[in-house]
């Protein structure tokens, strides 16, 4: 075992209420019905990372992430003092990054400036697509004038740094019109853009109610022209669905890459914390129920469940997202990180190395073309056996 070095610091607040929920969506989000509980939840989540925060002592917060849900359902005021109630339970850098994703059909007029004024320096806006036909067939409350509205507002707001969310392989959506969402993009000269296939996950309504979607082969000519586009316009792919233009690189989310640490809040949110002093990873899971998470923690009740990560498992995990970024991972990185040599994972990197989904670079390695197409077999071949994994 090499020593465990605790990584950058990050903090990830869950919003979990939504207008609607769309058919296509996963995640843990819940429709709202008559007024949102915003100051019963913003003093639960306070109480919740009061509770994280002596795990993290001395520590500062490098990135903070207001997720969902749609976080913009919560007023630029219910922020400010969510804002400043962080601030009074742990230390936030001064450069700290500190992104919160916005509905184009969520968010009020002149609210991006109240968000700014409430300390939100990013923003990650979920346009998903410019054409009205793939909203609709998407399940989207917002409109095409609505996204160009909001991105009108966002640049008048101080805010610069902002993400566009946007999806391909849509429901009948052809390479054409692929490129079209890209070309629209591009013209809000945003520094960051998510550019991400639709896929149909377990427990969603698409998934049991499928849409017809491009076939493969139009799949990989949608791929290869829209990434030919932003390309073109200066932007640089260092992560499988992550674009940005120089210095512009998503830090929160890269901290995840990294297998960073990241202490997560709210209703459903999870948590990963270093304990370099007894040398053990810790992941957290919070109550996933809003309502059964606003009730335990009126009744000054546990929010969650703390599981060690077993020394077996930290080299999957790490690589699990690590092989995704473009410049794959430094061995020192690793060690750092599990806690663990090289040497571990030295039969798997040869393997993929022989399949030539692995390559090496100066100081560790990175997945080549082949290994980024088959991205999921790569990861794989990094689980443990189950002997070693109970």
């Amino acid at each position: 075992m090499t020593a465990l070095i605790n990584p950058p610091l990050a903090l990830y607040v869950h919003l979990p209420w939504c207008v609607r929920k769309c058919p296509y969506c996963d995640f843990n989000s819940h429709v709202h019905k008559g007024l949102l509980p915003q100051p019963a939840y913003i003093d639960a989540l306070l109480q919740d990372l009061a509770l994280e925060a002596p795990r993290v002592q001395g520590r500062a917060v490098e990135t903070v992430f207001f997720g969902g849900g749609t976080p913009s359902l919560f007023s630029p005021e219910s922020m400010a003092k969510l804002m400043a109630g962080i601030r009074a339970r742990v230390e936030v850098a001064t450069d700290a990054e500190v992104t919160m994703e916005v509905n184009p059909g969520a968010i009020e007029r002149g609210s991006f400036v109240g968000y700014y004024q409430a300390g939100i320096n990013r923003v990650s806006l979920g346009v998903q697509s410019f054409g009205a036909h793939q909203l609709q067939l998407l399940g989207r409350i917002h409109a095409p004038s609505d996204t160009v509205r909001s991105l009108a507002e966002l640049a008048e707001s101080g805010i610069g740094n902002f993400n566009l969310d946007l999806m391909h392989g849509l429901p009948e959506q052809s390479v054409a019109e692929a490129l079209i969402d890209i070309e629209q993009g591009l013209g809000f000269k945003p520094p960051h853009v998510s550019h991400y296939q639709l896929t149909l996950e377990p427990g969603t309504v698409f998934f049991t109610q499928p849409p017809t979607l491009p076939d493969e082969e139009v799949l990989e000519q949608m791929q290869q022209a829209t990434h030919a586009r932003l390309l073109a316009a200066g932007f640089r792919q260092y992560e499988v669905s992550a674009w940005a233009r120089p210095g512009f690189e998503c830090r929160h989310n890269l901290n995840y890459w990294q297998f960073g640490d990241y202490l997560g809040i709210g209703a459903g949110a999870h948590g990963k914390v270093t304990d370099r002093h007894e040398q053990m990873i810790w992941r957290t899971e919070k109550l996933k129920q809003p309502r059964e998470y606003l009730a335990q923690s009126s009744a000054q009740a546990s929010l969650g469940v703390r599981v060690a990560v077993h020394a077996q498992m930290r080299p999957f995990e790490y690589l699990l997202n690590a092989l995704r970024l473009a410049d794959g991972f430094e061995a020192t990185a690793f060690e750092e990180r599990t806690g663990l040599p090289l040497e571990v994972v030295a039969a798997p990197l040869a393997l993929a190395q022989r399949r030539a989904l692995l390559e090496s670079t100066a100081k560790g390695f990175r997945a080549t073309a082949l290994g980024q197409r088959f991205l999921n077999d790569l990861q794989a071949l990094f689980l443990p056996a189950p002997s070693e994994a109970s």
